[in-house]
């Protein structure tokens, strides 16, 4: 409760609640600078070189969170401030397995609590790691938002993958909500093994 010529502010939880399915991908606010906030590769969200401890401010930040190109933003109704993302905005971080066969679904839970079904809404892309040449899954979460997949649960889904035939080439990859996500030619992944 405020004191009297206090203004009350909404806790943190009650704002959370009221970004969370906000329609940040119809705002277009005027852009109002560059703030000194970073997503780091490991998914540690940074405001002035310092993480941010706090996960429901994170949340709260995730929930309001828009792409634009290869730039991210943060956005409500007014502003728009442009944020550094070093990888990914999120990361998948737990993965469970329901059902089986053309019935099977991928449910990854991100390290902001969203749970993310896979599939045709929300695919698997694998990339090749730079130094590597390793693969790096990503999934999408939303409005053109990836998390990428943790190393751990890429061993999980090359325990859950196939072959099948994709375009006259055999590859490598795992079902969803019946979609099936290549991860590389079938051959290199039995070469690999």
């Amino acid at each position: 409760m405020a004191k009297e010529g206090q203004i009350a502010l909404p806790s943190l939880k009650d704002a959370l609640a009221r970004a969370k399915g906000a329609p940040v991908e119809r705002w277009d606010p005027p852009f109002c600078g560059d703030l000194d906030m970073r997503i780091a590769a490991d998914g540690t969200w940074f405001y002035l070189k310092t993480p941010i401890g706090r996960p429901e401010l994170v949340k709260l930040f995730a929930a309001v969170l828009k792409r634009e190109g290869d730039k991210y933003f943060l956005v409500t109704p007014v502003e728009k401030c442009g944020i550094t993302v070093d990888d990914a905005p999120f990361l998948a971080v737990e993965l469970t397995v329901e059902g089986g066969g053309e019935n099977r679904v991928l449910r990854f839970r991100t390290n902001v609590d969203d749970w993310v079904d896979c599939g045709s809404e929300h695919p698997l892309r694998f990339e090749r790691e730079a130094a590597t040449g390793g693969l790096k899954p990503y999934l999408h979460v939303r409005r053109g938002l990836w998390a990428k997949v943790k190393r751990a649960l890429l061993f999980d889904l090359v325990e859950l993958g196939e072959e099948r035939d994709v375009a006259g080439r055999a590859m490598f990859g795992v079902t969803s909500k019946g979609a099936f996500f290549p991860m590389a030619p079938a051959e290199e992944m039995r070469n690999s093994a």
